[in-house]
């Protein structure tokens, strides 16, 4: 699953109002649910829990990003978000366990 994929976040985005007035930016949760849908899309049967993400710089709508991914080797993915050439996001996902039967998801 090592690879990367391109994607941007444009500026009519029903969540950017807001974030912020005269300078807005993505919020991280649509970066990860990027890099989430992204990974899920390469695997329909795949289904990922955020591990650990860190965001290193501001991204503006309509910027174009680059979703690197590379697995490790205890079933993880280590992943990078770059902004021209330049890392945005990084972080770890984990696969999530199913839900059984009568037990709350969380």
């Amino acid at each position: 699953m090592r690879g990367t994929t391109s994607f941007t976040i444009g500026p009519e985005h029903p969540a950017l109002p807001g974030h912020f007035p005269g300078f807005p930016i993505v919020p991280g949760v649509l970066l990860l649910d990027e890099v989430l849908r992204t990974l899920e899309a390469v695997d329909r049967h795949a289904r990922w829990r955020i591990a650990q993400a860190k965001f290193l710089k501001p991204v503006r709508p309509g910027e174009t990003l680059a979703l690197e991914q590379e697995p490790g080797a205890d079933g993880t993915v280590h992943f990078r978000v770059l902004c021209a050439g330049q890392a945005v996001a990084v972080g770890t996902l984990i696969p999530a366990r199913p839900v059984e039967h009568g037990e709350r998801a969380g």
